[in-house]
C-alpha cells in the first residue's frame, strides 16, 4: 500500500492528471514482471500479439490497470486473493491498461498479456 501511495504522490508532483473519465477508473496495483532481462513488455492496441505496439516497459514498471481482462476476469473481483493466485488468474489472458504512450497527457487504453504482469505486492 505504501508503494501505491508513493506512486500517486509522485504522479501528483510530476503534474500527471487523472481527470479524464477513463483515467478516473484506472488503478495502479500491478507491475511488469517475468520479462527477460534484455526485453520489454509491449502494450498493444488490441488484445493480440499481432496488434500494433503502442508502448513498451521493462520489469518493475507500474501499470495503471482498468480492471478489465479477457475471458471474464475482472481484477477488482480477484483483488482480495493472495498475489500468486491473482497472477494465476490472468496468466493466460489479456488485461487492459490505461497509459500515455507519447508522454503528452494523451491517455489511451492498451492491452498487456497477463503472463508478464503481477500484483505489486507480489515481488
Amino acid at each position: 500500500m505504501k508503494r501505491l501511495i508513493t506512486i500517486f504522490a509522485a504522479a501528483a508532483l510530476a503534474g500527471i492528471s487523472f481527470t479524464t473519465p477513463a483515467a478516473a477508473n484506472a488503478f495502479v496495483a500491478w507491475e511488469v514482471a517475468n520479462v527477460d532481462w534484455d526485453d520489454v513488455l509491449n502494450i498493444r492496441a488490441w488484445p493480440s500479439s499481432k496488434s500494433a505496439i503502442r508502448a513498451a516497459h521493462p520489469n518493475g514498471t507500474p501499470l495503471s490497470m482498468t480492471g478489465r481482462c479477457m475471458n471474464g476476469v475482472d481484477l477488482k473481483d480477484i483483488a482480495g486473493m493472495p498475489a500468486p493466485d491473482q497472477a494465476a488468474q490472468v496468466r493466460y489472458t489479456w488485461c487492459e491498461v490505461w497509459h500515455d504512450p507519447t508522454g503528452t497527457d494523451n491517455w489511451e487504453a492498451g492491452w498487456v498479456y497477463g503472463r508478464y504482469i503481477v500484483p505489486m505486492d507480489a515481488l
